[in-house]
């Protein structure tokens, strides 16, 4: 069995402000570490938020220099870092309607080693203009923590199947990378407890928050157990979130409620 700290960090994020998100996530991550965390989650597109007025300047490649940065920060800490960027469109999808040339980037670093990638399978609204879908839903595994961890973003929190073919792939933990604005906490704080619970899944739901336009966010990032206990909560200020995840614990509650013991696959 594993145990691990885990930091979820919630942070307002300045749209189209590259530099300035860069140095903000580094300096946050860098608290948390001191603090002993081996597992740093930082919010969907945190480098740039969704800056439509200038996707191509913002958009990278997955060799530019966010995750650049963030190979750099794992390296040196030996840490994991989950978050989500803003991704050039790959050369096979020239033929994308005109304007859809973006992926919204899960992302997954090692001890500086980039060991999984996922592409946003659900844009939401406006983001459908802009971005592609991806069309994987597989989770990343961990080379040194002997850990599996599923990503979704954000739209895909309302999405059960997600999570759940996430934990039947092998998900040790589930992370939610967000931009959920008011007023729709009470959903995400459900949904996030939700996908836990049926799932049986520690789940970090990493949401920003701040203002971005006439959009207005309520952070509400949480750490939930197994069992669908909150276990750290945030309020809407900036903050780190701690805790340490224990896979022997989500064993116990499988074992008590056997839930996927007891699917009956051959009816649904």
């Amino acid at each position: 069995m594993t145990q691990i700290t885990v930091a979820c960090i919630q942070m307002d994020v300045s749209l189209c402000s590259k530099d300035e998100n860069l140095h903000k996530a580094i300096s946050m991550a860098e608290q948390a570490i001191s603090k002993d965390a081996q597992l740093l989650v930082l919010p969907e597109l945190f480098s740039t938020g969704f800056c439509y007025d200038d996707m191509e300047a913002s958009a990278e490649a997955i060799t530019g220099l966010t995750v650049s940065m963030l190979q750099d920060l794992s390296r040196k800490h030996d840490c994991v870092i989950v978050t989500s960027i803003l991704e050039k469109g790959l050369p096979q999808d020239r033929s994308a309607p005109a304007g859809r040339s973006y992926y919204n980037l899960g992302i997954c670093i090692e001890s500086g080693e980039i060991t999984g990638t996922y592409r946003k399978t659900h844009p939401f609204k406006r983001e459908r203009q802009y971005f592609l879908s991806g069309d994987n839903i597989s989770p990343c595994r961990l080379r040194s923590h002997d850990l599996i961890i599923g990503l979704e973003i954000c739209y895909e929190l309302r999405f059960p199947e997600v999570a759940r073919k996430l934990s039947l792939c092998g998900s040790d933990i589930l992370i939610t990378v967000a931009q959920f604005p008011k007023p729709r906490h009470h959903v995400w704080r459900t949904l996030a407890m939700a996908r836990a619970i049926e799932n049986q899944i520690p789940h970090i739901a990493c949401n920003r928050t701040g203002e971005s336009g006439d959009t207005s966010f309520f952070g509400g990032s949480v750490i939930v157990d197994a069992s669908g206990q909150i276990m750290h909560e945030a309020g809407e200020d900036e903050c780190i979130l701690l805790h340490v995840i224990d896979t022997a614990e989500t064993s116990k509650i499988r074992e008590e409620i056997t839930v996927f013991k007891d699917r009956r696959e051959n009816i649904y």
